[in-house]
């Protein structure tokens, strides 16, 4: 069993949905190491998420963050946490239903993704900043 691990500092992206599957390919250059296995990729913050899905039309994503704006809106008038400004209780929201990790299996040392699929970076907030990421590659 071969284990990778490493940790990455991403530049801050502006608010909306972000393909960085790139970015974590070249990260971790051992995926090519293993011949059947997984890759987890984790996101350090509570107000921005990780999930996978169309990398071809970037309107998939921009119609992603208008979806995610009008189901979670700021301003709510029962929000309690609103110290750290209107977008901050929606962006944890929304990274809750998005979540924090996704896994990719690794098949003859590359991520087996589908055609069309990348990894998104869901950035919540209008200022979020850089992200962290732990990318872990682990198989035979």
């Amino acid at each position: 069993m071969k284990f990778y691990q490493t940790e990455i500092s991403l530049p801050a992206f502006s608010r909306g949905f972000h393909l960085i599957t790139s970015k974590i390919e070249d990260a971790l250059p051992e995926i090519n190491n293993i011949d059947a296995g997984m890759l987890q990729v984790f996101i350090k913050h509570t107000s921005a998420s990780l999930s996978i899905n169309e990398n071809a039309d970037p309107t998939v994503r921009a119609d992603f963050e208008s979806h995610f704006n009008k189901m979670v809106p700021e301003n709510a008038p029962y929000y309690k946490h609103t110290l750290e400004g209107p977008d901050d209780m929606p962006a944890h929201i929304k990274s809750s239903i998005l979540g924090s990790s996704v896994n990719i299996p690794i098949t003859q040392g590359s991520l087996n993704l589908g055609t069309w699929q990348g990894i998104y970076l869901c950035e919540h907030r209008d200022y979020g900043g850089a992200r962290r990421l732990v990318i872990s590659a682990f198989g035979q």
